[in-house]
Parts: C-alpha cells; structure tokens; sequence
C-alpha cells in the first residue's frame, strides 16, 4: 500500500493540470488574438498552403445555406470526401462519406442528399461549435497508411505533437475503436498511444480505464511497433510550430496511403490526456528541457 501511494504521489508532482496548462502556457506564450488562427481550420490551412506546408486538399467551403447544392454538386464525381466543421473540436460535427454506384454512404449506413444537406445546415447554425456560426469544410478524405490497418482498420488514426517554441514535448498515436464509432478523438471513446518521440515507438495504449499493449478490438499489438515516415513528422510538426504564432500549441498529422504525411490541424488547447498515453508528466518533461538549456 505504501508503494502505491508513493507511486501516485510521484505521478500527481510531475503531471500538468488544466489551471496550471492555461496559466503558464496557454495564456503566457499565446496572444489571444492569434487563437482564431488554430480555432478556424481554413485559417490555419491558409497558413499551411502559403509556407508549403502538405494537408489534404479543401475541394469546397460552404459559408451559406445558398451554397450548399453548388458546392455538393461540384463533388459528385469522388468517391470519398469528408465534411466537417471550421471551427469544431473534439471530432464533432465530422462527417466521413463514401460513394458507391452513385450512393453515398456514412460508415456503412446509406445516407441521402437530403440528410446531409441537413447535417451541412447544422454546421453552419454552430451546431458543433459552441453556438456560433461557422463554417463547413469539404475535403479530400485520408485513406490511412496500411500500417494503421494492421493494428486496427477502421477510421482515420492521427498523431497529436505539443510543442513548446518549437520543440516537441510530448505525442501520441489516437487510434479509432468500435466504441469511439472509428474517431479517433479520445473524448468520444478513441484509444491514446504513447509515442517515444527520438525513435518513433509506440509504448502502451490508454482506454480511459488501463493500460493495453494490444488494440481492444482487433487484439493487435501495439508496443514496439516503429512509426513510418517519423522524421517526417517531427520535422512537419516543428515546421508549423515554426510558422504559428502560437508558441504552445498541439498539432496533429495524419499519414496518408499515397501522400505521407498531412497536417490536419492545430490546437491552441491541446488536452491533457497524453500524459495518461505516456505515462509521463508534462511538468517533468518541461523540467527537463530548462534543465537542458541552463546546462547549454
């Protein structure tokens, strides 16, 4: 029992808490008028495509209910696209289609024109964006890397990298289940991942409730297996570090079958749930960097 408490103890004195992430970080090295730049996603992909930055191809953004059939009928010729939220968080408000012999379906559910007008609408009135009004995005969809697939194939896994003035602190692999619905947003039930960041190893995964060394649906392992393309990554992360004003900030990436990797966003708020993937604390991470540079 002694042993337990001093473990928790160890872990509650390097972990990073929300007051403790706005007030040091948040609010400290971010203005709060560059926040609109990572909270609208055409904002942030503007930033991406003028410093060459690869993300997936925006094939429309709808603005207005007017603009909805223009724009939907101009796609009609893909086979797969997504629909989501400028200014969305948590995976809400994403819609994943894919045609089939001219029907569109959402997962493996047939969906109508109708529908997802409707789901447009719901967009546009903020339904997905705490109230305000917002804008949809219709982009290319990401067909996932095959070595996603061999732990788990369903869904669109992506990595999440928080940097400080460009250094990367900390990442993980989030990774659809059948209970996140094949999100990967670990809010709606997706699965974090640990990532050693000099090698690109994935550690131990978290489901909110323990620690996996296998995917809990496929029961594929997961420990030790070596990202693809992870200089890439980091080099990509550092590089949109480099270019936001934000000097805190949380990017995620996806690594396509064809393309490699993509950014896909960034977040000025990024969540505190990769400790748990880790099982490291932001606060013994960050003190090890001071440490570093007072040494330099």
């Amino acid at each position: 029992m002694k042993n337990l408490i001093a473990k928790f103890q160890k872990l509650e004195s390097e972990v990073m808490g929300i007051n403790e992430r706005n007030i040091d970080f948040i609010y400290q090295y971010n203005k709060r008028a560059d926040y609109k730049l990572a909270d609208d996603k055409c904002l942030a992909k503007e930033i991406f495509h003028k410093h060459n930055i690869p993300c997936p191809k925006t094939f429309g953004v709808i603005h207005h209910l007017a603009e909805i059939d223009l724009i939907w009928q101009s796609v009609q010729n893909k086979e797969n696209l997504v629909i989501k939220p400028a200014k969305g968080a948590g995976g809400k408000g994403i819609m994943i289609l894919k045609q089939r012999k001219g029907q569109w379906y959402s997962g493996a559910t047939a969906i109508s024109e109708e529908q997802i007008y409707h789901h447009v609408a719901n967009v546009l009135f903020g339904l997905y964006s705490f109230g305000d009004n917002d804008k949809a995005i219709v982009e290319e969809f990401v067909t996932p890397h095959h070595f996603f697939g061999e732990i788990y194939k369903e869904g669109v896994p992506d990595f999440r990298i928080i940097l400080l003035e460009s250094v990367p602190l900390i990442g993980m692999l989030r990774m659809p289940t059948k209970a996140s619905d094949g999100k990967a947003n670990l809010h709606q039930g997706g699965l974090g991942i640990g990532v050693e960041l000099s090698e690109g190893v994935l550690t131990s995964a978290y489901n909110g409730k323990k620690y996996l060394s296998h995917h809990p649906d496929s029961n594929q392992p997961i420990t030790g297996l070596e990202v693809p393309y992870w200089a890439k990554i980091m080099d990509m992360a550092k590089a949109v570090a480099d270019v936001f004003p934000l000097k805190y900030l949380g990017v995620d990436l996806v690594i396509d079958q064809h393309k490699g990797p993509m950014i896909m966003e960034v977040n000025v708020r990024p969540g505190l749930g990769i400790q748990l993937a880790n099982r490291k604390g932001l606060r013994r991470i960050l003190e090890t960097i001071k440490t570093k540079k007072y040494e330099a």
